[in-house]
């Protein structure tokens, strides 16, 4: 371990999180080894290796799919608010355990221990969700046109749900998937992202803790670990009627196209190129800290980052000026120091995506106002973190256009009405999140109704990063349009089933038709 790994007691919370031998491969916690080839683990905070971890081939993926057909058969029997108190008994894990797996967040993925804690706390709170709705998976009932007849719908578990998440949140859409998906009576395969395998074996654990306890089937819950061939996997396997997948448009594309042509369902949560429209009536010190937070935070690695603040020409200036101010006041350095607000990009990879968005928005006539760059020196060694860059630029860009999972900030300009703003944050391709600030009624309720944002989400007076669990979480266009989280999110993790029941000693036709025999 390296000296900050021990400075901040993660080999502690790996010990707590059932993560052992971790140079071997052998570190799942599971009865049942991969036989793949070994990943390493690096820390973005350090560059220190954090462990080794086989991958899934093959013939281990056959293994977990029978393990988890043979789960569902004996999930699916549960009453669903027995599967809830199954939740529940997960979540009160997470809660014992929420520093430790915070810690292994902040230091495997790179975000603030502040912002891993609240991950981990996003887990909790869709257990709570979870558990309630357990006593809530209402159909329909409906008047029959046929004398003596009764129609209702129910819904029943669909079987096994297939899980690809993505590093930036390595836990927290795991869970919002999962959670939901177990109290509907399905069980779950999950690939966590290559980047963090550690984080989806220390929810493995946890799980499986559960299960053992409850003498529960372990497939009820299952891992598979590498990188996007194993993901290929699912997404060609009849075995799974639905997939999870959250991550970039591209890889969004091609689970969809694989998905639908053996006819299954997908849910997808992918990009986001979120703006903040700043009219002239917003609040410029609500406005700074909104756009500040959703700008850099995580590092500007979240799907709902914000990339644009499209800013009204009468208050350009003033508003400039605040953010560039508030950006002289970050600091950068090793997330699980408190005191620092911004810490690495996920891996160098990251870091030259980052470059090239910076060099491409100069050649296409933008200008750095806060020029970003690598930093170097002590603190800084892993070759990760980056300073959080702003420019001007136009929404006709190529580079604005795309979304660059680094904080990047482009500043556009809007002028006239607000309906001039809406269209700006509208002309692109992604339909993530989306924020105005203004105390301006008029302004605010065209921007929330049909003519206005396009975005699965809009909000007023708060940035465009972060969710509550209650509402469904997802967006439209190249996003993906699945909804995952809370509202009637649960729909998608079941089947729906019409049914009619005759009581009488009749069998009249629909219709009035008559076949007499």
């Amino acid at each position: 371990m390296s000296d900050i790994a021990q400075k901040f007691g993660i080999q502690e919370a790996l010990e707590l999180l059932g993560i052992h031998d971790i140079n071997d491969g052998t570190s799942t916690g599971s009865k049942h080894f991969s036989s793949g080839e070994l990943i390493e683990s690096y820390s973005p905070v350090d560059g220190a290796l954090i462990a080794k971890v086989r991958t899934t081939s093959a013939k281990d993926y056959s293994q977990v799919m029978d393990t988890a057909t043979a789960a569902f058969k004996a999930w699916r029997t549960k009453p669903a608010p027995q599967r809830g108190e199954i939740v529940r008994q997960f979540g009160q894990k997470l809660r014992e355990l929420k520093e430790p797996l915070g810690k292994l967040v902040s230091y495997e993925m790179g975000k603030s221990y502040q912002e891993g804690l609240g991950e981990v706390q996003e887990m909790i709170d869709i257990c709570d969700f979870a558990v309630g709705l357990s006593r809530q998976l209402h159909g329909l009932t409906m008047h029959s046109e046929r004398p003596g007849h009764r129609m209702y719908e129910q819904y029943h578990p669909l079987g096994v749900v297939g899980i690809i998440s993505a590093f930036n949140f390595p836990v927290a859409v795991w869970a919002w998937n999962t959670a939901l998906a177990w109290v509907a009576g399905d069980v779950c395969v999950w690939k966590p992202s290559e980047k963090t395998p550690l984080c989806g074996i220390a929810c493995q654990n946890i799980a499986a803790e559960v299960f053992k306890a409850n003498n529960l089937p372990e497939g009820i819950s299952c891992l598979i670990n590498g990188d996007y061939k194993v993901g290929v996997f699912m997404t060609h396997d009849k075995r799974i009627p639905l997939v999870s997948a959250t991550g970039s448009i591209r890889m969004g594309k091609i689970v969809a196209q694989a998905v639908a042509s053996r006819l299954g369902k997908s849910l997808l949560e992918l990009g986001g190129n979120n703006a903040i429209i700043v009219s002239p009536d917003a609040d410029i010190k609500m406005t700074v800290i909104g756009a500040v937070f959703g700008a850099v935070g995580t590092a500007g690695q979240r799907c709902t980052s914000t990339r644009r603040l499209i800013i009204h020409e009468s208050i350009y200036d003033r508003v400039k000026e605040a953010i560039v101010t508030a950006y002289k006041q970050l600091r950068i350095g090793n997330p699980l120091d408190e005191k620092n607000h911004v810490g690495p990009l996920i891996d160098t990879d990251a870091v030259k995506n980052y470059q090239n968005a910076l060099s491409k928005v100069v050649e296409e006539g933008g200008k750095l106002i806060v020029e970003g760059g690598l930093l170097e020196g002590k603190g800084y060694e892993s070759g990760c973190y980056v300073r959080p860059a702003i420019a001007e630029a136009k929404n006709s860009f190529e580079i604005v256009q795309h979304e660059t999972f680094a904080p990047v900030l482009y500043l556009l300009k809007y002028s006239g009405e607000v309906e001039n703003a809406i269209e700006i944050q509208n002309g692109v391709v992604q339909g993530l999140s989306s924020a105005i600030m203004t105390n301006n009624l008029r302004e605010a309720e065209r921007f929330l109704s049909a003519q206005g944002s396009d975005c699965g989400i809009a909000n007023v007076n708060i940035g465009t990063s972060g969710a509550e669990i209650g509402g469904a979480f997802g967006g439209e266009k190249e996003t993906g349009g699945g909804r995952e989280s809370g509202s009637d999110a649960w729909k998608v993790y079941m089947r729906r089933q019409t049914n009619t029941i005759n009581y009488t000693t009749q069998l009249p036709l629909a219709q009035g038709i008559k076949f007499d025999i």
